[in-house]
């Protein structure tokens, strides 16, 4: 069964940075594009930032040169590195793989940012 657990997460103040990890199980992970999302309070659940398994990256507009998604294909792991917080980038960030057809998602790391 895909697993996948994101830890990372913290209170911070805006200016600051973050890495958020999500460490995968239960799959093939190089073969795999990881994706990472953000749910905001009260609103929809929306892309962030995927890394195919080559490595090519891909960024909502909105954390384009503040965001950097990374893999570790050894460890299994992807990570989110977030520099220049902004309040608006508070949300639960969830760590995503489509396998199988279907959607796995992890529980979630929440970012709170202050200004």
């Amino acid at each position: 069964q895909v697993r996948l657990v994101e830890s990372g997460g913290a209170s911070v103040q805006s200016g600051g940075s973050l890495r958020l990890s999500c460490a995968a199980s239960g799959m093939n992970f190089k073969l795999f594009t990881m994706n990472w999302y953000r749910q905001a309070p009260g609103k929809e659940r929306v892309f962030v930032a995927s890394i195919k398994q080559g490595g090519e990256t891909d960024y909502a507009d909105s954390v384009k040169n503040r965001f950097t998604i990374s893999r570790d294909n050894v460890w299994r792991k992807t990570y989110l590195q977030i520099t220049n917080l902004r309040p608006e980038d508070t949300a639960v960030y969830y760590c995503n793989v489509v396998y199988s057809g279907r959607n796995f998602w992890g529980q979630g790391t929440q970012v709170t940012v202050s200004s």
